[in-house]
Parts: C-alpha cells; structure tokens; sequence
C-alpha cells in the first residue's frame, strides 16, 4: 500500500513537470498546452485519488 501511495506522488510531481517544462522557443513548441492539460488533469486526478485514500483509510480505523 506505501508503495502505491508513492507512486500516486510521483505522478503528481510529474504532473507539475509537465505543466513547468518550458517548451517556448523549441521545436517542441506547439505541443504546449497538450502537455499543460495532460499536467493538470495528472495533479487532479491523482490527488483526488491520494484524498480518497486518506478518508477511505480514516473511517476504517
């Protein structure tokens, strides 16, 4: 279970990453805002699963 929960903040920090990484001025460029929304939903998602864990985890001690 740790290691899930490990994982579920990895992939919020790669989240972060996606929307930070500055493409501007790259060939890269125009792939900006798909890799700012795939960032974005990446935090949401998986943070809402790290809170869902943690309440799930509350009311079942």
């Amino acid at each position: 279970m740790d290691r899930l929960i490990f994982l579920f903040l990895a992939a919020i920090l790669a989240g972060f990453a996606l929307v930070e990484m500055p493409l501007a001025g790259t060939f890269l460029a125009s792939i900006e805002p798909f890799t700012t929304v795939v960032g974005v939903l990446a935090i949401l998602v998986f943070s809402f699963v790290l809170i869902f864990h943690g309440v799930k985890s509350l009311f079942n001690k």
